[in-house]
């Protein structure tokens, strides 16, 4: 997952006391992972360089409370703005200054308390980025009225009238058309006040899983002991012994189980921020409000459900395919990790750079070129350690580097992580080299579409390179698994989202035993229960409070329509030529300079049909094909 998601748009307030709450960082599910031997050190090039950002926190305080001072300064623009096109051009280019400048800050400490979450300073300052956030956000709430109160004749006029102003063009008529949905400038600057109090739960949730939790431990059948937090339980839920397995699915489940209560009420709280938000800004729901943000029509998100309960059958032909390859007399749960096929291969992580370097050619000299630059240098944190968060991701900020955070194991798992994370850095790379500070930043609808485009043509790549039976059917599998959990898993957090919204706008209570009770429909429905597919334990219903991405709602969605998107792209890539692979990145360039929706469907996608989602099923059900005729072949 991709965090440079800091938008510059004028409709500041909100957007940026978001952005700070959001600066601890919603980290993918955890893959299977280890860690250096005791006592050897990761090598330099494994830990990642801050100092492009920040010499150190001393460093970073003096810029904070520098930042800070500049603050009562972006106030006393208000009014000034409509005078000429000179001041609205100066007048913007000092509020971009000062979020460029707190961007910093917040990716610094982010990537701080990513790597240890039981680093108090880095907590507190995790808090003090929030508020500071907060600070900007009302500081400039007045921005948009008085946009709007300019109105769009003589904004267009100041455009045509000074060139500097071409670099806001965008996010200025982006704010004249939220008018409907933008309140007076005090009600601005109350809600911006407010925001780390309204978005701050989901940080109140990393804490309570990644640190305060007592997990327990199991004792294996060798003896050994391992404790099952999401690290053990994920390493365990592969294991190719069932019964290890369900005992990490029961022990971890139970526990989560036991803090249904606690994580009811953090995410209730989110989504009651929420729907109160959409409510305020005249949005009849809050998809229609989180969608509207970018343009991006509410039929995107309806039509990826519908196609995907329509496609519901091609995921139990998957699930049987499944119990058949792993020899098993009935499906359960625990039974969806362990791989189909097991490769007797090691993929260290100079193998999965040279495996993403090869994977990549297709797109090109120059983009090769760049990914080997971002590769040599320090830009990465790459092996786990005690107090860091599970998961994977990537952020940035204008100027400096992308840096990508892994917990990196020498599995295949572990190279498509790779793959997709700097499938994300690239696209950064790209954008910040194509455009300025105001339209580089790129909307999560299209972000996805990247590292996926990147982790299938590493799929078709390997498969060409894969020269016995097993190697192909190991390689068709796990692009299989990609499909499930990209495409039908993320729509069922999707479709979770949705039901818990709509029951909070129903006025409806939402307790942790309700949330249980929706997402247990969910899951029983998705995996076939009633059809004799899958059984489903109660137990594992637990699983949505594991799910970190809903404390940043309606952003799930965007794996499942941008794995759509990258099944079209891929394949253009892989059959066409220059005019096919440039037209691919020059997505990538945009950046945020278009609305996602349209720059897609200009490039050939358009995910409000069902067309993107039927053909990614044909690529599933293609897959499935292939591996049942070599299954069914003679060894």
């Amino acid at each position: 997952m991709t965090l440079s998601v800091f938008r510059t748009r004028l409709a500041g307030a909100a957007a940026i006391a978001l952005a700070a709450a959001a600066i601890i960082p919603a980290a993918a599910m955890a893959q299977a992972q280890s860690r250096p031997a005791a006592g050897v050190p990761a090598p330099d090039r494994d830990v990642w360089d801050l100092t492009p950002l920040f010499k150190d926190r001393a460093a970073w305080d003096a810029e904070r409370q520098s930042v800070a001072d500049a603050i009562p300064r972006l106030l006393a623009l208000r009014g000034t703005l409509g005078n000429d096109a000179a001041s609205l051009r100066a007048g913007l280019d000092q509020i971009s200054a000062v979020r460029l400048r707190f961007y910093r800050l917040a990716v610094y400490m982010s990537t701080q308390f990513s790597t240890d979450a039981r680093d108090n300073a880095a907590q507190e300052g995790s808090s003090v980025i929030r508020q500071l956030g907060a600070d900007i956000g009302a500081a400039t709430a007045w921005l948009d009225p008085e946009i709007q109160d300019i109105g769009d004749d003589k904004i267009e006029a100041f455009i045509r009238l000074d060139k500097g102003l071409q670099k806001h063009a965008f996010a200025l008529r982006d704010a004249l058309r939220n008018k409907p949905h933008t309140l007076t400038r005090d009600t601005e600057a109350a809600l911006a006040a407010v925001g780390p109090a309204m978005y701050g739960a989901g940080t109140t949730f990393q804490l309570l899983t990644s640190s305060d939790i007592d997990w327990p431990s199991i004792t294996l059948a060798d003896g050994s002991s391992v404790k099952i937090n999401q690290i053990g339980y994920s390493r365990l839920r592969e294991s190719p012994d069932r019964a290890v397995r369900k005992q990490a699915f029961d022990t971890f489940w139970t526990r989560f189980g036991q803090y249904s209560n606690t994580n009811g009420s953090l995410l209730a709280n989110r989504i009651q921020a929420g729907t109160a938000m959409a409510r305020l800004r005249h949005y009849p729901t809050a998809v229609a409000a989180s969608l509207a943000a970018n343009d991006i029509p509410e039929t995107v998100y309806r039509t990826l459900v519908t196609e995907t309960n329509k496609a519901l059958p091609t995921l139990h032909r998957y699930l049987k395919l499944r119990q058949r390859m792993l020899d098993l007399p009935d499906l359960h749960y625990y039974d969806i990790y362990p791989p189909l096929v097991h490769l007797d291969r090691s993929f260290p992580i100079d193998e999965a750079r040279r495996l993403t370097l090869a994977s990549a050619k297709p797109l090109g000299q120059d983009y090769v070129k760049g990914l080997e630059e971002a590769l040599d240098g320090r830009w990465m944190h790459v092996y786990p350690a005690d107090g860091k968060r599970p998961g994977a991701y990537q952020t940035s900020v204008y100027g400096v580097h992308p840096y990508v955070f892994l917990n990196h194991q020498d599995t295949f798992d572990s190279v498509s992580t790779f793959t997709h994370e700097w499938g994300h850095g690239m696209h950064t790379k790209l954008a910040n080299a194509s455009q300025p500070f105001e339209t580089a930043s790129y909307s999560l609808f299209v972000a996805e579409v990247a590292s996926t485009t990147n982790e299938m043509l590493l799929a078709d790549h390997m498969l060409k390179g894969a020269k016995t039976r097993e190697e192909k059917l190991f390689y068709l599998g796990h692009a299989l698994d990609s499909l499930r959990s990209t495409y039908f898993r993320q729509t069922m957090f999707a479709e979770f989202e949705l039901a818990t919204h709509d029951a909070a706008e129903r006025g409806e209570a939402l307790s942790g035993a309700r949330m249980t009770a929706i997402y247990c429909d969910l899951l029983k429905r998705y995996q076939g229960d009633e059809q004799g597919v899958m059984k489903i334990d109660p137990k594992y219903c637990a699983e949505w409070q594991m799910v970190s991405h809903f404390y940043r709602p309606f952003y799930v969605y965007q794996y499942a329509t941008s794995i759509a998107a990258a099944a079209y792209f891929s394949e253009q890539i892989a059959k066409g030529g220059a005019r096919e692979r440039d037209n691919y990145l020059a997505v990538l360039k945009a950046g945020g300079a278009e609305y996602p929706y349209q720059l897609l469907k200009k490039a050939g996608v358009d995910l409000a049909t069902p067309a993107p989602y039927e053909a990614l099923m044909r690529r599933m059900n293609t897959i499935m094909d292939q591996m049942e005729r070599l299954l069914d072949e003679k060894r």
